[in-house]
């Protein structure tokens, strides 16, 4: 029975973040939503900059800590591991959507792209980023990244997976092609105002300490193997590999 609840939990938990998910491309690219990174009632700036900020650094916050090994072992005494990753998305969905509903925009515009070419390229590079994200959670595993498959591990009766590590396609090319997915969606747009601006800068500040504070679990984790994989690949940006770490490669 226990199993069968979890199941049923994991499942609506992640029916929950594909709802959160799909809001965020409308929130950012404000379409097809009713509230947005630009629409709503602003208010004063000083209000609208202090609350927004607070609510980018609760998502900080959250996203953080319960990420990490040290707030994992303590949380698990209390929530099963099973559903520990489960719980954790569930968390971060409720936080995405307190952002939504309370986020207040600052409507004045920095820059606006009017040429119809360059408006189609940043819109290109907008749906090419959510794109990327989408693509490199199944590269990697998606239903264990939202809980799934520890939930429906534990309804069979099998033991929860074990970290392994793999760079499949685009992570040979860069180690964090759903960061880079992100900054790309986040950053492509052709009206910046400054609430977007703001929105956009906060989120990729996030991004590089989480990058910073994930390889480092990664390194404890997979240790020599994981820091040959940091040298080879690049962060973000997939610049063509040295000649001299070609040749390596080639190497028998």
């Amino acid at each position: 029975m226990m199993g069968v609840m979890s199941l049923l939990y994991g499942i609506v938990v992640y029916l929950i973040f594909l709802g959160t998910f799909l809001y965020a491309i409308g929130f950012v690219g404000d379409v097809a939503v009713p509230k947005t990174v630009d629409s709503g009632d602003h208010g004063p700036l000083s209000v609208a900059v202090t609350l927004d900020v607070l609510l980018l650094g609760l998502f900080a916050v959250q996203h953080s800590v319960m990420a990490r090994p040290a707030f994992k072992r303590v949380w698990t005494r209390l929530v099963s591991r099973s559903i520990e990753r489960t719980t954790y998305v569930l968390f971060a969905s409720g936080v995405l959507v307190l952002l939504y509903w309370q986020w207040r925009p600052i409507p004045q515009i920095l820059w606006q792209v009017e040429h119809p070419a360059a408006e189609l390229a940043l819109q290109a590079i907008f749906w090419a980023g959510w794109a990327l994200v989408l693509l490199s959670t199944f590269l990697i595993n998606h239903f264990e990244l939202f809980g799934l498959q520890q939930v429906f591990a534990r309804l069979l009766g099998l033991p929860s997976p074990l970290p392994v590590f793999k760079t499949p396609f685009l992570y040979k090319r860069v180690r964090h092609p759903i960061y880079l997915g992100f900054l790309l969606a986040f950053w492509a747009t052709p009206t910046m105002t400054l609430g977007h601006l703001l929105f956009a800068a906060a989120t990729t500040g996030y991004i590089l300490v989480g990058i910073w504070l994930e390889e480092r679990d990664l390194v404890a984790v997979f240790g020599d193997q994981y820091r040959q994989y940091r040298k080879q690949v690049s962060m973000l940006i997939p610049f063509p590999r040295k000649k001299a770490d070609l040749q390596a490669r080639m190497r028998p």
